[in-house]
């Protein structure tokens, strides 16, 4: 059997931190998770152009699906941190960079990490 290629790990462990982002905001529907594939089967194409570009996949996965739920069901993931005022998305950052990071905009505050929400649901990181 043929080890599996980094470009492959890199799609494989973006594909598994945004779904582990939907189920711990409960959203991770089959309608929902057909967007996260969808969205690996363009970053394949975009990270076979550009090798180099493979440890930036999990935040454009990420970017890629928040930006297809807004257009089909709203915000996602909605900020944890916040508790007064409009409700408001997490935005991912850096938006092309390694270790990338879900971000409350108006607090400044890192979140989590893409892929960890459930740790920053309201509860203290263990």
């Amino acid at each position: 059997m043929d080890p599996v290629s980094p470009l492959e790990q890199a799609l494989h462990a973006a594909r598994a931190l945004v779904l582990s982002d939907l189920v711990a905001g409960e959203v991770a529907q089959a309608d929902v998770v057909s967007l996260v594939e969808d969205s690996v089967a363009q970053r394949r194409w975009w990270v076979e152009q550009w090798p180099e570009g493979a440890q930036y996949v999990a935040g454009l996965v990420a970017q890629d699906v928040q930006d297809a739920l807004l257009e089909r069901y709203g915000r996602w993931p909605l900020c944890p941190v916040c508790g007064h005022g409009d409700p408001h998305a997490l935005d991912v950052e850096p938006e092309l960079g390694p270790d990338p990071h879900w971000v409350c905009s108006k607090a400044g505050v890192k979140v989590a990490p893409v892929g960890a929400l459930a740790r920053a649901g309201g509860e203290p990181p263990s």
